[in-house]
């Protein structure tokens, strides 16, 4: 499983959850730290500094008031409860395969050059065992796939490093195994790639292969195409 991100730890995890069980997903929800205590066999001090410490991580919003706070997860802490989420389906449910629907979009170009840099085309070679076509291939995801994109945090990825040339450096990314699904049939291996800094919204995917699958798979910009996430 993946480790808890921004140093919040399982406890504070198991915080975030019960706020979110008591209705703070969808909304604020007013929480007093004697009562979150109880519920998490803790002192209210205890409740009271892993409060501090999701509002510190940017998983929670709160707004504290005489009586107790206020407290809604933010977009952050919903998508960390889905990484939970997405973990314990992979213990449990044999059928658990993550798979992204959307819609092909032009990208902006860069994916061309950043492919075809010699720090990265040496790292795709040696560990996706393949050099990939010089451009990605940018899918629009749909609603129901933009809300489920952070369960890719609990796939098992490929690692690219960072890297430097007399220039510059260069960051690293994760490149998630998958299959492409579109009208014309089926393309493998394809992959995921995500930048570990990246400027793309959380409802777009970029995706490497050896070919260009605008050609293999005879796709324009608004094909439907469905992709099926593996293991590494």
């Amino acid at each position: 499983m993946q480790e808890t991100t921004a140093g919040v730890d399982a406890a504070e995890v198991a915080a975030l959850k019960r706020i979110a069980l008591e209705g703070g997903v969808d909304g604020e929800r007013k929480v007093s730290c004697a009562a979150l205590g109880d519920r998490l066999d803790a002192s209210s001090q205890t409740a009271s500094r892993r409060l501090q410490r999701l509002e510190s991580a940017d998983l929670i919003e709160r707004e504290v008031v005489a009586d107790g706070q206020w407290i809604a997860l933010t977009a952050a802490g919903k998508s960390r409860l889905r990484e939970e989420y997405a973990d314990y389906r992979r213990l449990f449910e044999d059928d658990a395969a993550l798979t992204l629907s959307g819609a092909v979009t032009a990208g902006a170009g860069e994916g061309r050059h950043y492919i075809s840099l010699p720090g990265y085309n040496r790292q795709f070679e040696e560990r996706l065992g393949y050099d990939p076509y010089p451009g990605t291939l940018n899918v629009a995801l749909d609603e129901e796939s933009t809300r489920n994109r952070s369960e890719l945090a609990a796939v098992e990825g490929v690692p690219i490093d960072e890297w430097e040339d007399e220039e510059r450096t260069y960051g690293s990314a994760t490149c998630y195994p998958a299959r492409l699904e579109a009208d014309a049939g089926g393309v493998e291996p394809v992959h995921v790639i995500v930048p570990d800094r990246t400027h793309h919204d959380e409802d777009q995917i970029e995706i490497i292969a050896p070919e260009m699958l605008r050609d293999e798979l005879g796709l324009a910009d608004d094909d439907e195409v469905l992709v099926e996430i593996e293991e590494a």
